[in-house]
């Protein structure tokens, strides 16, 4: 059976926090389906279009609603997470999202919105370097990693800011089908970061 990896998509979405992921896992699913596994995203407010932190306009592939079940869930972050921090409905399904025993993860302030809904308690995270004392004070058990790019607690990983998605959808394929599918999807997306300045 396939399984079934959901991206977040809300209107104040940082645009490279879902899309940095995206283009890694659905390189992985769409050029090795055999793997069992589908990439989708998925409207928290529904299937309409959002805008995007930059001003990207982007089309979910389903509402949140209709998404049925999602294995392996990203949470973006952007300016969008302060509203979703507060939504006691997202933090419910959170909540229900994570306890079958299912993937969790976020990309830089997403994480906040795991933390509000009680996911992070206990747990070694990370987030944008902007928001790391917002973390910790959200939660003054989680225990704030600051340098690292992303951090693997099990059912729940979290990733630093912006860019660091990329190398976590790295690391959940790594987890999930191999080092070696991992590299092939690195070499297929030709991903090798050398910063210029």
């Amino acid at each position: 059976m396939t399984k079934t990896i959901g991206i977040l998509l809300f209107d104040g979405v940082e645009e490279l926090d879902a899309v940095g992921p995206y283009e890694v896992l659905a390189a992985w699913t769409r050029v090795w389906p055999d793997d069992g596994w589908r990439t989708i995203t998925a409207g928290v407010a529904g299937g309409d279009r959002v805008r995007g932190a930059k001003g990207l306009v982007m089309v979910p592939d389903v509402a949140l609603d209709g998404a049925g079940p999602i294995d392996l869930l990203v949470h973006p972050g952007g300016q969008g997470t302060v509203r979703l921090m507060s939504d006691d409905a997202h933090l419910a399904w959170l909540r229900v999202q994570a306890a079958d025993d299912r993937l969790t993860t976020s990309v830089c302030t997403g994480s906040l919105a795991l933390a509000s809904a009680g996911l992070l308690h206990h747990r070694p995270a990370t987030t944008h370097w902007a928001s790391l004392e917002t973390l910790a004070a959200l939660d003054p058990t989680i225990e704030v990693r600051p340098d690292d790019r992303y951090v693997d607690d099990g059912e729940v990983v979290t990733s630093a800011g912006v860019s660091a998605g990329i190398d976590m959808a790295l690391h959940l394929v790594a987890r999930l089908a191999g080092d070696q599918r991992a590299r092939d999807v690195r070499h297929y997306i030709q991903y090798d970061p050398a910063p210029p300045v």
